[in-house]
């Protein structure tokens, strides 16, 4: 799997994380996937819990959650700053619990956080909304 075919999955029956996934997807290089279009072979590298979070899934490995915001948000066009943060970051033992809990409260008030970021997901476009 080349770097294009790096994959972002994601819910895509919620507007905040629909947001996210176009940003990433017009910054990135990554294939943006949705929960409801997975392959059977994509869905068989993700976890059982698949749909509790998102998931970034290179040749070698699956990041999810936390994690696989972090991965992506370094293959973004902003480029250094981003990677010099979370290298910094990573030195610290703490970081990656921080990294997931933050992940999880942002996860579970994503309806709040889709008040200012959101666009209507795939899934709940009409057929004829193009």
């Amino acid at each position: 799997m080349s770097e294009s075919e790096t994959i972002l999955v994601y819910d895509d029956d919620c507007g905040f994380c629909t947001w996210w996934a176009d940003y990433f997807d017009e910054r990135t290089a990554l294939r943006i996937v949705g929960f409801s279009d997975l392959t059977d072979e994509l869905r068989a590298r993700l976890p059982d819990d698949y749909e509790d979070c998102s998931h970034l899934v290179t040749d070698d490995a699956v990041y999810s959650c936390g994690a696989s915001i972090e991965e992506a948000l370094t293959r973004t066009d902003v480029g250094g700053p981003v990677d010099d943060v979370v290298e910094f970051l990573r030195q610290f033992e703490d970081y990656e619990r921080f990294r997931e809990r933050g992940y999880r409260w942002v996860a579970d008030n994503r309806d709040r956080w889709g008040r200012y970021l959101s666009k209507t997901p795939p899934a709940r476009r009409g057929s004829d909304d193009g």
